[in-house]
């Protein structure tokens, strides 16, 4: 059935939420949730689409919602279309391409209501959906299983280099104090390839800004830049290897990740520092372990420096004490932690992958050029 989306589902704006008082119901910005309120917009399942900022930043909710003014909401025809279904049609969309907006990216409700689709049935709209949600599916799993394991990371950092519950509760007296530049091989940062008359282009090897990172500590490919050969080359000093971590220092500071296989070979920019273990004293995992324990976070916290925008110094990076136990103590907590990290990398790879499958789908499956049946 040939129709607009008007005449599907309606579009509606969402509302201020100051004046709601604290409760259990998600209110939702740009950004994702950023509070929880005492009341609902809307109570059935909808679309959220962007009204100002990134447009094709979309939500799926399927529990009561409050969204604010910077976000439409759809309350649909429940006759005519499923609503997983609806989610992942105005995902095909380039909304980002029906910018009405001069300063800030806009839609209005004019320019969405306008838009043209081809709705199957119903039931087939299930099936579509049903599809493609079995793989978000697995891929929020991943999510969860990776936080549970952070979390059995952090508690036996906790146990070994904060409480020191397997030492009778004490620091042994041959554990060195230490800075995490004694314990790296390198610690350096990246430049900007126009600095140096390059430009980006449109395939070639990683180049990794802060927005590529994540606050859950994975690496968004679809966010990564790209540079040629001969770029790579000029800009040596910051080629990321296998093992190093990645950590944002200027801008939205303090995310990181465990640089993988899959993303190198990779560069960065100055907003980015590399940190590379030296393994003949410890293990990259361990010392990646510091950073998800969080030893890091108070002293870079007081250190950071003000500028146009706030930074870390690669000497305050250097500098953040730590504690090295004898290296066969050392090796016998590497051996606790090191599956749990491994399986959430595993966790990562997965998750691309479904991901990228999910992606591929989408429009093949919107389209009717590939059914269910087919896959």
């Amino acid at each position: 059935m040939i129709c607009k989306l008007s005449d599907i589902c309606t579009i509606k704006y969402g509302k201020d939420h100051k004046n709601l008082d604290e409760g259990i119901i998600p209110v939702y910005g740009s950004g994702g949730i950023m509070r929880y309120a005492d009341r609902a917009i809307y109570r059935k399942k909808s679309v959220l689409i962007p009204r100002k900022g990134t447009l094709d930043n979309l939500f799926f909710v399927d529990e009561p919602f409050w969204t604010v003014d910077t976000l439409f909401y759809t309350e649909r025809d429940e006759t005519k279309t499923i609503p997983e279904f609806l989610y992942y049609l105005l995902r095909t969309l380039n909304l980002g391409g029906m910018n009405v907006g001069t300063a800030v990216p806009s839609l209005t409700t004019a320019t969405l209501n306008e838009i043209v689709i081809d709705l199957p049935s119903c039931a087939v709209q299930q099936t579509v959906a049903d599809t493609l949600l079995a793989i978000d599916n697995q891929i929020s799993n991943n999510k969860k299983i990776n936080h549970h394991l952070e979390q059995m990371a952090q508690a036996i950092l906790k146990s070994w280099f904060i409480d020191f519950e397997p030492f009778g509760g004490k620091r042994p007296d041959d554990w060195l104090s230490v800075t995490l530049g004694e314990l790296c091989k390198t610690v350096t940062k990246g430049t900007t390839p126009t600095t140096l008359k390059k430009q980006f282009v449109t395939q070639g090897i990683n180049f990794i800004k802060a927005e590529s990172i994540m606050d859950n500590h994975s690496v968004d490919f679809s966010k990564l830049a790209f540079i040629d050969d001969e770029t790579n080359t000029l800009l040596n000093r910051s080629t990321i290897m296998v093992e190093d971590i990645i950590f944002t220092i200027a801008g939205t500071l303090g995310r990181f990740a465990f640089a993988s296989a899959e993303l190198i070979p990779a560069n960065t920019n100055q907003a980015v520092a590399i940190i590379r273990a030296d393994k003949s004293q410890i293990d990259p995992i361990a010392l990646y372990s510091f950073f998800i324990g969080g030893l890091h976070s108070d002293f870079y916290t007081k250190n950071i420096q003000q500028a146009v925008q706030a930074n870390l110094s690669l000497s305050t990076i250097k500098a953040l004490p730590l504690l090295l136990p004898p290296s066969k103590t050392l090796s016998e907590y590497t051996a606790l932690i090191k599956p749990l990290f491994e399986q959430i990398f595993m966790n990562y790879v997965e998750s691309r992958h479904l991901a990228n499958l999910r992606d591929t789908l989408i429009p093949k499956l919107m389209s009717g050029e590939l059914s269910v049946a087919d896959i």
